[in-house]
């Protein structure tokens, strides 16, 4: 599997805990203030990620990209900087609303990243693990 495909599902899985963590929270004190945040850390973070991942591990070609590496990094730290600041906009600190939108803007950057990575004509390296020949 390509390192990129497998950056995304180890990130993917560890969103995945942190939403789940965020709705026991929920679950276990009544307050549901943080629905929000809890809903985009399991699209953005768990379900996006694998979707991400599930992608490069399909196409390792591009995944050997730059682009997907930047791709990675981007979208990560903008799901990074996203779910806390979502969360503890919800329980009332207002101050985290600019590192909410900063976050929000990487992280649609970040998505126009993969679409040209989706639409790219990434060559199929030599040596892919793949064992698909650009023909097939």
């Amino acid at each position: 599997m390509p390192r990129i495909a497998n950056h995304f599902f180890k990130a993917a899985a560890a969103f995945l805990l942190i939403g789940i963590m965020m709705g026991l929270q929920m679950s276990i004190s009544g307050e549901h203030n943080v629905i929000g945040a809890h809903a985009h850390t399991n699209l953005l973070g768990w379900v996006t990620m694998a979707i991400f991942g599930g992608y490069y591990a399909l196409n390792p070609a591009k995944a050997e990209t730059r682009l997907a590496v930047i791709h990675f990094w981007s979208y990560f730290g903008a799901v990074v900087v996203m779910a806390p600041s979502l969360y503890l906009l919800y329980m009332g600190y207002l101050a985290f609303e600019v590192p909410l939108a900063i976050a929000s803007i990487v992280a649609f950057l970040s998505v126009i990243v993969f679409t040209v990575v989706v639409f790219s004509n990434a060559e199929p390296q030599p040596n892919s693990t793949s064992g698909a020949t650009p023909a097939e």
